[in-house]
């Protein structure tokens, strides 16, 4: 799916809602609410309260809402009601992690006030708003307020108030955005870990920005962002891979000097419509373009650009190709289930990781982990074609078990989400595994092999901040122990030796580093070396894991 859609030329034109909208004027809504997200969609993934670089709901809010507007861009549908439902559909296919499965069940709700209606009227629109927050809080196991159910109660609560004073639609729609904007503001009062890091709910600024979007078309504001432009030095293009997504195939770069100076604005709009993964650079007169693109466009960013200015120098690389290499020495061997087995679906954040899960016997893995949840849809294709109808799912992330949830929920399939929130404690449920075995106890099992592990996480900082009485600097190197933030330090080997310290590794008895993309084997080698010098007796082993941005993922059992 693209990222990227061709604005509907009414957007950002003031529009009188009156008193009633229809599936089409609620198309365009959408289509507002989503094109303001991917204008602060960066803004939001700041919002991370702890300084690790998963800071995604932007992004994971992003493309749930363009999912759901995939389903509904070519649709001539007039009936408000059947609109709602196909948006809420094809936002639970899209939904990516916690903030994205959230958000699907806020149209879901939606939809389901609206059943069939043909028109939606300032009533409707309150009844809407309220059966979304019921829908949210009900999707939830354990609702926590200062998040985004806190502003989508907020706003149902307001819209309610609202009715008998609000003239029409756009004036109730206002007072809403209004609600959502102070709620916002307050989740640090709700939820002390924000108040800590200084920073609001992310999930909740993205939901009040997809509304502000809604509000800003009404007003026939623009919904463009500023456009900025980075030195070509500053283009840091081997990190690109990060941001891969599927059909887009070709990585584009294209150094020119262009004719006349550079219109920003409109040269990001016309690459918006061939390709995603869009940066520029600018030094010295020249500029170079990097875009990602389907193999159906892959020649048209050269075009195009040589209508700009003079091409200097062109790379185009197969990012399947790139994707693939590392991984092509040693194909996975998965697991090949029989009807009446059990299958595991495993999400893994790295091809070595990957291999270690398919290694202990799981049928499928989906890509995914740190900044990249994979969506209801994949997890759902994953084991949807298995020729079982027993699934374990393992989201290993605590960020997919939601999404995993919502896959299962969408099969006739007998599916079981282990809530593994870490690669270790998936590994540790696999342990349990057996393929042709009681279901309910082989999943009771792997449900309390979660808790046999301890789960340490090394990474760079992305900010400066201080919780729980740890004062983080950017770029020093932390170290979390089950998804808590406990040491920040100067070094690598520092970061691992507190980690184990602080998680009484001296009571364990064996320690396993999964070491990530963005570390050397020689350093990796000289700090097992001292862990062992430090826990002579402990067993301890040492894997490629390939994940992303995360040096290290340490298991302590």
């Amino acid at each position: 799916m693209s990222n990227s859609f061709e604005i509907h030329p009414s957007i950002g034109k003031q529009t009188d809602l009156g008193t009633r909208i229809d599936g089409q004027e609620l198309k365009t809504l959408v289509e507002a609410g989503m094109t303001w997200l991917k204008v602060n969609q960066q803004m939001v993934n700041a919002l991370n309260v702890f300084p690790v670089p998963d800071g995604d709901t932007g992004t994971n809010m992003l493309l749930t809402m363009q999912a759901a507007y995939s389903e509904i861009a070519q649709s001539g549908e007039r009936n408000v009601g059947k609109m709602a439902h196909a948006i809420a559909q094809g936002a639970l296919m899209g939904a990516r992690g916690n903030s994205g499965v959230i958000l699907s069940q806020l149209w879901r709700g939606f939809a389901r006030a609206l059943d069939s209606a043909e028109t939606m009227d300032a009533a409707m629109l309150v009844r809407a708003l309220a059966e979304s927050r019921n829908t949210a809080y009900k999707g939830v196991v354990r609702p926590v307020e200062g998040t985004i159910l806190t502003v989508a109660k907020e706003i149902a609560a307001a819209a309610e108030q609202e009715l008998p004073q609000a003239p029409s639609l756009a004036d109730l729609f206002e007072s809403v955005v209004n609600a959502a904007d102070a709620a916002v503001k307050r989740t640090p009062e709700l939820l002390p870990i924000l108040k800590q890091a200084g920073v609001v709910d992310s999930g909740g600024k993205g939901l009040f920005i997809i509304l502000e979007g809604m509000l800003r078309h009404i007003k026939g504001q623009p919904l463009e962002g500023v456009v900025t432009v980075q030195p070509l030095a500053a283009m840091q293009l081997e990190e690109s891979m990060e941001a891969v997504e599927p059909g887009q195939d070709f990585e584009v770069v294209v150094d020119f000097r262009p004719y006349q100076p550079l219109d920003l604005e409109k040269f990001y709009a016309e690459l918006s419509e061939i390709g995603t993964s869009i940066q520029v650079g600018e030094g010295d007169g020249m500029y170079r373009m990097h875009i990602h693109v389907p193999t159906e466009n892959r020649y048209q960013p050269i075009d195009y650009t040589m209508q700009l200015g003079t091409v200097t120098k062109v790379a185009i690389e197969n990012l399947l190709a790139q994707m693939e290499s590392e991984g092509s020495k040693s194909q996975l061997s998965l697991h090949p289930v029989e009807p009446g087995q059990i299958a595991v679906v495993a999400v893994a954040p790295g091809k070595g990781i990957a291999r270690i899960f398919a290694s202990l016997g799981v049928s499928a893995i989906v890509e995914g982990g740190q900044t990249m949840n994979p969506s209801t849809e994949q997890i759902l294709a994953a084991f949807e074609n298995l020729p079982t109808d027993q699934i374990i799912i393992l989201p290993n992330n605590k960020n997919i078990v939601m999404a995993a949830q919502a896959a299962a929920s969408m099969t006739v399939k007998k599916v079981a989400v282990i809530p593994s929130r870490s690669v270790p404690q998936g590994l540790s449920a696999m342990l349990r595994m057996e393929h042709n075995g009681d279901f309910d106890t082989i999943v009771e099992d792997m449900n309390q092999a979660l808790g046999d592990v301890e789960t340490g996480e090394i990474t760079i900082a992305t900010r400066s901040i201080e919780i729980n009485g740890v004062k983080v600097n950017s770029g020093e190197v932390i170290a979390l122990l089950n998804g808590q933030l406990i040491e920040s330090t100067s070094s690598i080997e520092n970061a691992c030796l507190q980690l184990l310290q602080k998680a009484h590794t001296e009571e364990r008895e064996r320690i396993t580093f999964f070491y990530g993309q963005n570390i050397s084997k020689e350093e990796v080698n000289r700090i097992v070396d001292s862990v062992r010098a430090v826990y002579p007796d402990h067993e301890i082993e040492l894997h490629e894991g390939g994940q992303p941005h995360y040096q290290f993922i340490i298991s302590i059992e």
